[in-house]
């Protein structure tokens, strides 16, 4: 006799935190669907249901409804309730790998509170998934994982072992039809049955065994409760050699075994446009909040984090929770995508900019009580890379008008550049002598005008009063001596105030620092004790710059000829083209008659700083643009409006990369720019470095599904490509879409999408609407814009050509704090931190866990390599630790204190090390 098949039906809500909707609407709807969900359960024990996968939604519900706390937990310990693993579902290409990371390890931590988690990695709507998940994954002890988007067309069957670049390999559940396969199965009881045999034949065809084990049927759709009677309307159902029966997500993979042996195998990322859409167009609308992603992100991954944790300051770690709190809420696949309202663009806005201020909090509380040990005309600089580093940082220094001198602790030169003097005269004004008063009044304590009063004088011969400031005054004023001395000058009718600053210059210091650490450096007057070291020199030409390592010359069209010395040479670069775009928040769309502008009516350039430093230069183009499209007539407006696009080109010394600044007002709707970059070599794949991995892509990208499959890709860290006569690698703050076009021959990177509609009804790449056709005004993206990278010509591979540590030494600037012990005090000797080396070794994240500091990095490397631990104080002990945190085998310290840890191609390793 056939065993019949079994389908376990999962109830289920997929709830979008915030969409269409802004946040607190979506909550009011979220906690009358849960109170009704509640409540039916707690009358039939019958029912069941799984919440979406993210802790995010029960801990939004349990904010309001409190009381519910003590059922939320029985039904999960019961089985009946399904929660977590995730704190919320994310956008797994628009944020960091630590954030991804920190948000699984929030939401387990948070759904072991209520009962444990579903030991299930649930991806059910992610627009595509990255590389290293598997690895993620399993690290986090979750042997499952269910995906419905970016699944490719050689998946034939409901599970396969999808691979992450290291080998580590996860059993994946393939949801056939998305996470609403059966949404409509009990809609009308009259037709259950029907829809269920229906439903048994569409989902049996994906099993091997032909449905001889448990088939998984996911009834739920978005916002939306399961039919009240749904139990006694699956037990009436007569579907001929079929069992129907409720369960939870995780009921269902209980069922299911958890190795992969057997199973097709898929490597990689997954972001087949084969079975669904991925909807690519998310990763570069609203690229404001991608640029403040990638900003907050590094503020707290590798400036607060390590600082607090190196140097041992425990009360600020609430404000580290706060910040990790807002990132990961930013993280959700509806929110930092863009794809929402203009209000939940709004509100995601807000939380990434208090992300970045808890960062920087977090980090000038710490760098503070550092810097109490430096002089007060100095600076504390903090590097926040795991080697050494000499590089630039900009300070405002109090020195001569016309020149500099800085010097470290051993009083050697440290090289400097003015950029900039402020202005010495601040106020020099006539007033009455009943204006005094309110004069005198500006002053609060010793503070005037931002600085200190340093010096004042009351001069009764020519009725002048004189305030002189600097950043540090007289501990001794008081403004009531003022005050008396204004008595004593008798009363002339009018006074001549004048308030003179001390010369302040902004300048860029070529300062040496330890690996995580820091050193100290101070103005000094006369020459200092000889040079730290020859330092390379950067010039400027007319229309060119040079550092010896990289030559920069701008074309007569405004585009850049970049050469190095080994003879790569490329011209071209820097191009700007504008084209239409008729799309919406999830795909780009041109109009059927586009109108490209790539050629500028003028262009003049500017130098701005001559080196020997930081060689600038502004290459400003005028263009014209179109104002708008027409939607309907499927073109561009014939109307123009004149754009003016600066492009600040920036060399420094020792840098073999030029750094770029591309900043316009937008005042025109309906459009893509994109910044062309002609490659050394045409190439038939880019390298792109994403989460925790470099991604290879290649010319096109796979379709068959809903959309048509442009070949716009993500990047977060560098996108590289290029030939045996030279690549490019383009350096990136923020999540960008690039694409290779011109049969590999031009990168082109999206500055900016200007679109005005969520989702579009009928979209000419699109088959479906992604979702409601609303108005989104603000993500046309009018007024200042711009964008930062940098772009690094080399050769050979991009992981034997210097590109990783460019990345690096690009995405990370020296950190500075002004001094504040008394300048008689000597500057602290130069302090190392901690230290990770290694070929191909990237640092990710440096925390406080429980004492110990916690270190994360990854092999970012084709080949096996091997990392090397050591700190700036004695290291009592090491050991491996999970992906949460749980400490694993013991690691040995050899005789000079350094931890040397083996690793896999493309292993992400957590290392917590116990310090003196």
């Amino acid at each position: 006799m056939t065993r019949p098949t079994e389908i376990i039906v999962v109830p289920h809500t997929h709830w979008d935190r915030e969409w269409y909707e802004p946040f607190q609407r979506f909550r009011l709807r979220l906690v009358a669907l849960l109170d009704e969900v509640f409540e039916r359960m707690a009358r039939d024990d019958r029912q069941r249901f799984t919440l979406d996968g993210q802790l995010a939604a029960v801990d939004d519900y349990l904010e309001v409804r409190p009381e519910r706390r003590e059922q939320v937990i029985a039904l999960v310990r019961a089985g009946r309730l399904a929660v977590g693993p995730w704190q919320i579902l994310l956008d797994e290409f628009l944020c960091s790998g630590e954030n991804i990371i920190r948000n699984l390890e929030r939401g387990l931590a948070r759904s072991a509170d209520l009962g444990g988690a579903m030991p299930v990695g649930y991806l059910p709507d992610m627009f595509g998934h990255i590389a290293q998940m598997p690895q993620l994954l399993v690290r986090a002890g979750l042997v499952h994982a269910c995906v419905f988007r970016g699944v490719p067309q050689q998946v034939r069957t409901h599970a396969f072992a999808w691979q992450a670049p290291d080998g580590t390999s996860v059993r994946t559940e393939y949801l056939p039809g998305g996470y609403g396969n059966a949404a409509g199965l009990m809609d009308d009881a009259a037709l259950v049955t029907r829809r269920a045999t229906d439903l048994a034949a569409r989902l049996t065809g994906w099993r091997p065994d032909g449905g001889a084990s448990p088939i998984l049927a996911m009834y739920g759709t978005d916002h939306a409760a399961p039919a009240p009677n749904a139990p006694d309307l699956l037990a009436a159902a007569d579907v001929d050699g079929v069992r129907l029966r409720l369960g939870t997500l995780a009921e269902y993979f209980a069922t299911q075994p958890s190795t992969v042996e057997g199973l097709p195998v898929v490597r990689g990322e997954l972001r087949s446009h084969a079975r669904a859409n991925i909807l690519p167009g998310v990763i570069s609308v609203r690229a404001h909040l991608k640029q403040a992603m990638g900003r907050a992100e590094r503020r707290v991954e590798r400036y607060a984090e390590p600082l607090a944790a190196l140097w041992h300051d425990p009360s600020v770690q609430r404000f580290l929770d706060m910040a990790w709190t807002r990132l990961i809420d930013a993280s959700c696949h509806d929110s930092v995508t863009g794809c929402g309202c203009d209000e939940t663009a709004e509100q995601v806005a807000a939380r990434l900019a208090e992300a970045d201020q808890l960062g920087r909090a977090v980090c000038d509380l710490v760098g503070t009580r550092l810097s109490a040990a430096v002089p007060r005309d100095g600076y504390l600089i903090f590097n926040p890379s795991p080697t050494p580093r000499t590089a630039l940082v900009q300070l405002d220094v109090e020195a001569p008008a016309d020149a500099v001198a800085l010097a470290g602790p051993d009083g050697r030169e440290v090289p400097a550049q003015v950029l900039d003097r402020a202005r010495t005269l601040l106020a020099d004004e006539v007033v009455p002598a009943g204006g005094l008063p309110a004069v005198l009044t500006r002053v609060h304590g010793r503070e005037l005008y931002g600085q200190e009063v340093r010096r004042w004088s009351v001069s009764a011969a020519d009725a002048t009063l004189t305030f002189e400031l600097a950043r540090h005054g007289d501990p001794a004023f008081d403004v009531e001596d003022v005050r008396l001395a204004l008595a004593d000058a008798g009363q002339p009718d009018r006074w001549r105030v004048r308030i003179v600053a001390a010369p302040r210059l902004t300048v860029a210091a070529l300062v040496e620092v330890p690996a995580l650490g820091h050193a100290a450096v101070r103005p000094v007057t006369g020459a200092a004790g000889g040079p730290a070291g020859p330092a390379p020199v950067a010039t400027v030409g007319d229309r060119s710059l040079d550092n010896q390592l990289l030559r920069v010359d701008v074309a007569e069209d405004g585009t850049l000829r970049l050469s190095t010395p080994d003879g790569t040479t490329v011209d071209g670069v820097g191009r700007l083209v504008d084209g239409g775009d008729v799309g919406d928040s999830y795909n780009y769309a041109p109009p059927a008659v586009d109108e490209l502008v790539d050629k500028p009516r003028a262009v003049r350039v500017v130098p701005r700083h001559r080196g020997p430093l930081v060689a600038v230069l502004d290459v400003v183009r005028e263009y014209r643009w179109p104002v708008a499209a027409d939607v309907d007539a499927g073109s561009r407006s014939v109307d123009r409006e004149a754009i003016v696009v600066t492009t600040r080109v920036e060399l420094r010394t020792g840098e073999p990369f030029v750094r770029l600044r591309v900043e316009f007002d937008n005042r025109c709707d309906d459009h893509r720019l994109r910044l062309h970059l002609p490659l050394p070599a045409p190439a038939s794949a880019s390298f792109a470095e994403g989460q925790f991995a470099v991604v290879e892509r290649g010319l096109t990208a796979e379709g068959g599904g809903g959309e048509v499959p442009l070949p716009t890709f993500p990047a977060s860290g560098f996108v590289a490509a290029g030939g045996p006569a030279g690549s490019l690698a383009v350096l990136l703050n923020q999540p960008t879409e690039y694409e290779l076009t011109d049969s590999g021959r031009e990168l082109a990177v999206t500055v900016l999408r200007s679109i005005g509609m969520l989702s579009r009804n009928v979209h000419a790449l699109r088959d479906e609407p992604a979702g409601p056709q609303l108005p989104i005004p603000q993500a046309q993206c009018r007024g200042q814009r711009s964008v930062e990278l940098a772009v690094l010509p080399f050769r050979g591979d991009w992981h034997t050509g210097g590109v990783t540590e460019a990345t690096e030494r690009y995405r990370h600037e020296l950190l500075a704090f002004p001094g504040t012990a008394e300048e008689s005090v000597a500057p602290p000797v130069p302090v190392t931190g901690l230290a990770v080396t290694g070929p191909g070794v990237v640092l990710t994240s440096v925390r406080d866990r429980n004492g110990r500091i916690e270190v994360r990095m990854v092999a970012e490397t084709p080949d096996a390599t091997t990392a090397v631990l050591g700190a700036g104080r004695p290291v009592r002990g090491a050991c491996r630790a999970d992906l949460l945190g749980q400490p694993g085998d013991r690691l040995t310290v050899d005789a000079d204190g350094l931890v040397r840890l083996p690793l896999r191609a493309w292993e992400i390793a957590t290392v917590q090390l116990d310090l003196a």
